[in-house]
């Protein structure tokens, strides 16, 4: 099939004639799945006619041949009939059937990018429980001020402005040297939104502490978590930009545990999110978020009932039971105590609690991966090695190392799962995210206006597409590489050369203030 497409006549614009309109085809089979969903998008908004039909001749032609036989009077009615078949029925059957097959293909690729993003979204490194001070910046209504303890739990809140007036600027100086003497703040997290790089500029010119980190954060999303039921029952008295702070602050501390709480589709990790099948969409991206929130464990004594909720064997009404329990009985003190969950039974049980820590458990086991059902052929291990307590296996490397595996297979037990085992016992508990690392904006560049060809400029990767990668230079606009400028070396998938969140390296090739647009390269030595 042939995929012809013409600028609607009906959309002609300002300063343009229809003569200035064009007219496309291309065979179906070569258009990436990317420009299939933006075509279709243009379509639905009235900017595009398309057809996807065979050349009409060699239609004809082929029917003809299939169906007439020969030059006989009744041939001409038999070609009548095959012209008139084709153009009111096969033609538009044809059409129909190829449009639901690249639209298939399409969501296909498109989920594809959505959930790889969304992984490495979900696995960015977190900073780890610190008293956080968090700022939702604004011009006019002003930055929102929250502390967050080390469980994300709020402190205090406030607003200050910081480029009203100099009464403002100074009152609001005078406000967060307060709340980070107070509060003994650890680190601070900036939103990235309006005024952010502002607000950054404003922190790091108050002399705080040496040593304090001040990082800007990715607030994408925090908008629909702050009008949610989940931040409306949490904090029904706060304004939603209050709300907004809090979820930037918690996302410094723990990505995963705050975004767990958006819908997976509104954080914008992909592209033409709306345009594809929302049903697989949502089926995939869940999936994802499951398998990270299981890759990773959760901390079952301070875990919010939607990260609880995409715990394996656990729904959101287990979850829900989980929090209340803990909150009428105080933390859990063993996996043990999880069984004592209302309607909590032993399948479920046996499927969750793999993915459950509890930290400075009486069992150390607790806080680790190791099932409980394989705590008996752990405890084996340390007595055949002569060990007091399973404590002592895990502190001892080289008591680990004169553990012969094949010792242990049997019993339903095989060699992988046993890997797995002394694997865990090795670090019991540990993170597989990579570990948090300082980033910060060239401190001379905040504004679109700020950049010139040439720039080479420190960058976070926002997005990542089929056809190049977004990334965050620190000017309240994401620059793009195209696939052709990610590296020095032909790049077939983008996705092999960068991820989301990476820190990455940019030179500026131009900038369109009036449609804000920057076109950047990764290239050691950029073309132009």
């Amino acid at each position: 099939g042939v995929l012809q497409s013409k600028v609607a006549r009906g959309k002609e614009r300002e300063g343009l004639k229809y003569s200035d309109y064009f007219e496309w085809s291309e065979p179906v089979a070569k258009i990436p799945g990317h420009r299939v969903l933006a075509m279709f998008r243009g379509e639905h908004e009235g900017m595009l006619n398309l057809a996807i039909r065979p050349p009409e001749e060699k239609a004809l032609a082929l029917l003809s041949r299939r169906y007439v036989k020969n030059d006989s009077a009744a041939a001409a009615q038999v070609v009548g009939a095959v012209e008139d078949g084709y153009e009111r029925l096969l033609a538009t059957s044809i059409e129909t059937d190829i449009r639901h097959k690249i639209k298939e293909r399409a969501d296909d690729e498109a989920l594809r990018v959505f959930t790889r993003n969304m992984r490495e979204h979900l696995m960015s490194p977190p900073l780890g429980r610190k008293v956080v001070l968090a700022i939702d910046p604004g011009y006019r209504t002003g930055c929102k001020v929250v502390c967050l303890d080390r469980q994300g739990c709020l402190l205090s809140n406030t607003t200050i402005y910081i480029e009203q007036s100099a009464a403002g600027t100074e009152s609001a100086a005078a406000a967060i040297r307060g709340l980070v003497e107070r509060y003994a703040i650890e680190a601070v997290a900036i939103g990235n939104g309006t005024a952010g790089r502002e607000a950054e500029a404003f922190v790091r010119g108050l002399g705080l502490p040496e040593g304090l980190p001040i990082v800007m954060v990715n607030e994408s999303g925090a908008s629909v978590y702050s009008a949610s039921a989940v931040a409306r029952e949490e904090f029904p008295d706060l304004d939603l930009t209050v709300r907004g702070a809090v979820s930037i602050g918690r996302r410094l501390m723990d990505p995963m545990a705050e975004l767990v709480k958006i819908d997976p589709g509104s954080i914008g990790v992909g592209q033409y999110q709306h345009d594809v099948d929302q049903a697989r969409l949502k089926s995939s991206l869940g999936d994802v978020v499951m398998l990270c929130v299981n890759e990773v464990g959760v901390e079952v004594n301070t875990a919010s009932v939607q990260l609880l909720s995409y715990v394996s064997g656990i729904g959101p009404a287990l979850a829900k039971n989980i929090v209340d329990y803990r909150g009428k009985n105080g933390p859990y003190r063993s996996r043990a105590e999880i069984k004592k969950v209302p309607r909590l039974g032993p399948r479920a049980f046996e499927m969750a609690a793999g993915f459950l820590r509890i930290r400075d458990a009486q069992d150390p086991l607790d806080a680790s991966a190791v099932h409980p059902e394989s705590y008996g052929l752990v405890e084996r291990m340390a007595r055949d090695l002569g060990c007091a307590s399973v404590s002592d296996l895990i502190r001892h490397e080289e008591l680990r190392r004169k553990i012969d595996p094949q010792l242990y297979i049997g019993g339903g037990v095989g060699l992988p799962t046993i890997t797995d085992i002394l694997q865990e016992l090795k670090k019991p508990g540990r993170d597989p995210r990579e570990k948090f690392e300082m980033f910060a904006f060239d401190p001379g560049v905040s504004k679109i206006e700020h950049l010139v060809a040439g720039m080479r400029l420190p960058g976070i990767v926002t997005n990542v597409t089929n056809f190049g990668a977004f990334v965050d230079i620190g000017v309240h606009q994401d620059g793009l590489v195209h696939i052709s400028r990610l590296s020095d070396t032909f790049v077939r998938d983008p996705a092999d050369v960068v991820k989301l969140n990476q820190r990455v390296s940019v030179t500026v090739l131009s900038v369109d203030i009036e449609r804000r647009r920057i076109v950047l390269s990764m290239k050691q030595a950029p073309d132009t």
